[in-house]
């Protein structure tokens, strides 16, 4: 009994680490999903490229627009749009109309989740003969959204350019009750898209 007792403690200390680490593994995670949140982007996009804004938060839209107006030569997709919302009822940047960059613009009706807004840019991409993506939405989004577009449009260049929400904006915002829980939310739903387990949106009647 005392020779097999060694033998058996270490299968137990074995069990008792893997156990450990598969608990502690999804909070180190979090931990690197919150680390890659962007809060710049990537870098200038080539002229003529693909603006791609992810409706669902403040100050995307705006920024789509001023991306859109510096750029004579972008075009722009405003994906996830109410059905009835006209471009003048989207939020815009001080100084710009929307009116005068409407030839430009696409407002995408159809996508009611991420998924969706990936379908939808891809579609437009595609069809807009567009290889450069730019792609508009809250940093703590943009990890996910840009898991569905390269499953959409692997072809295509992605480049990030994030908007920070208000809750984000303050130093050590992560102690925030209201931001860690958007934060904890956004990073299941990442897992959920990694795993493949993002459903597609409903077939409209």
């Amino acid at each position: 009994m005392s020779q097999r007792s060694p033998p058996r403690r270490r299968r137990v200390r074995r069990l008792a680490l893997a156990a450990a680490v598969f608990a502690a593994a999804p909070a180190v995670g979090f931990v690197l999903f919150l680390a890659r949140i962007p809060a710049a982007p990537a870098g200038p996009a080539p002229a003529g490229a693909g603006i791609v804004v992810l409706t669902g938060g403040e100050g995307r839209v705006a920024e789509g627009l001023r991306l859109l107006a510096a750029d004579p030569e972008a075009r722009l997709l405003v994906s996830g749009v109410h059905h009835d919302a006209p471009l003048a009822a989207l939020e815009r940047p001080p100084g710009i109309d929307p009116a005068a960059l409407a030839p430009r613009i696409t407002l995408g009706r159809r996508a009611a989740s991420t998924r969706g807004n990936a379908e939808e840019a891809a579609e437009w991409a595609r069809a807009q003969g567009l290889t450069t993506l730019v792609v508009v939405t809250a940093g703590y989004h943009m990890p996910r959204a840009l898991v569905m577009l390269r499953r959409a449009l692997p072809e295509a260049r992605l480049m990030a350019h994030p908007v920070t929400p208000a809750p984000f904006r303050t130093p050590g915002w992560w102690r925030r009750p209201d931001a860690l829980r958007i934060a904890i939310a956004e990073y299941m739903k990442l897992l959920a898209a990694l795993a493949g387990l993002a459903p597609p949106d409903p077939v409209p009647p």
